[in-house]
């Protein structure tokens, strides 16, 4: 169930920040492509920087044209009005566009007055020089009305171009900062869940290993056992079942709280006689339980005698022993292969082994079967 609930916490959080990043990933994207147009319209031939760059080249051309008639004329031959002819021809080239065209009244004139002289030129002919300004200025006047014009309109174009790429680059930076703080307050919501479920799981897992602990000594209980032996799956282990002699009397005698700091040193003594391998296990009363690996037959029969000779060294005081003065213990051990069913049939082998110590007297061990 915990598992489910984190689960689904996560599944909404991840949702969270796939839309936070889903708005700004929509918001850059929104930009890029009305960046795009602006830039190509901005450097395209409508954009009015080719219009001027061939404008200026156009009028060079019939300066230079008019340059050499005026300074040559008749005098440079024909080679004069071979080199003017050709300059009027690529001017003409260069001025003849659509943009011209349909947005300068100037430009059909113009062009007719360059087709007139490059007639004449083309029969060897060298116009007055009143007539070549006329044929030549006005086309030359033309063009200039144009550069200024397109100079006009890039700048027209390039202020529009700035501002409205603030407005934008504004709009980016306050959609950014909006989706960044989101993205905090959603983080905070989210830490401050995950330490509540965090919280809830720690108090999960600690009631949960409450329930599976012996609150007198804080060992395994009878389900602790069961979970661990079904952990262990496959695996070779050693069971013990240990039991207080007489501890009834022991109670009687001394009182219980003497009983209960009876069953903590016990809990301590076996675990030192097993060398801190066993897994320990109060099964109820003063029945205890020890886990460990154990390989072979060899193996539990030395663990069942350490835990006997550790209580007869400890020599604790019995005063109420039918048959000595010290606490003995009666052992019954069994070893098996972890398995949910080999283990009922092995607890209930040991506790036969166990019984059947105490039927001889006690103060000592046997294993199943």
């Amino acid at each position: 169930m915990i598992r489910a609930m984190l689960r689904r916490r996560y599944i909404g959080w991840l949702w969270l920040s796939l839309m936070s990043f889903t708005a700004l990933m929509l918001l850059i994207t929104y930009e890029t492509r009305w960046v795009h147009p602006e830039i190509h319209a901005y450097f395209s031939q409508s954009g009015n920087l080719t219009g001027q760059q061939l404008a200026t080249r156009s009028r060079r051309y019939l300066e230079e044209s008019l340059g050499i008639l005026l300074e040559e004329g008749g005098e440079g031959g024909g080679d004069a009005l071979e080199r003017a002819r050709f300059r009027i021809e690529v001017g003409y080239s260069l001025f003849d566009i659509g943009l011209y065209r349909s947005d300068y009244a100037c430009t059909v004139p113009s062009l007719q007055r360059l087709d007139t002289l490059y007639d004449a030129l083309s029969r060897g002919q060298v116009p007055a020089h009143s007539r070549l300004s006329q044929d030549l200025l006005q086309p030359i006047r033309c063009l200039t009305e144009i550069e200024m014009d397109q100079l006009d309109r890039r700048a027209e174009v390039t202020n529009r171009f700035v501002a409205e790429t603030h407005r934008h680059q504004t709009q980016v930076l306050l959609g950014s900062l909006m989706i960044y703080l989101l993205g905090l307050v959603f983080w905070g919501m989210h830490e401050r869940k995950r330490r509540l479920a965090d919280r809830a799981t720690q108090e999960s897992l600690h009631w949960m290993a409450q329930a599976l602990r012996d609150p007198l000594t804080g060992v395994g209980n009878r389900s602790a056992l069961h979970d661990d032996v079904l952990a262990d799956h496959g695996r070779p282990l050693g069971l013990l079942l240990i039991d207080i002699d007489y501890f009834k009397q022991y109670n009687d005698a001394l009182g219980h709280p003497e009983g209960d700091r009876l069953l903590r040193e016990l809990v301590a003594l076996i675990d030192r006689a097993l060398g801190g391998d066993a897994r320990l296990y109060r099964m109820g009363g003063d029945e205890f339980a020890a886990l460990l690996p154990c390989d072979d037959r060899q193996v539990l029969e030395q663990a069942c005698a350490a835990v006997v000779a550790a209580m007869r060294e400890a020599a604790l005081p019995h005063p109420d022993h039918p048959g000595g003065a010290d606490v003995t213990l009666s052992v019954g051990g069994v070893q098996f292969t972890a398995d949910r069913d080999a283990f009922a049939d092995a607890y209930a082998t040991a506790d036969r082994a166990l019984y059947r110590v105490k039927a001889q007297g006690r103060d000592g061990w046997q294993t199943g079967p």
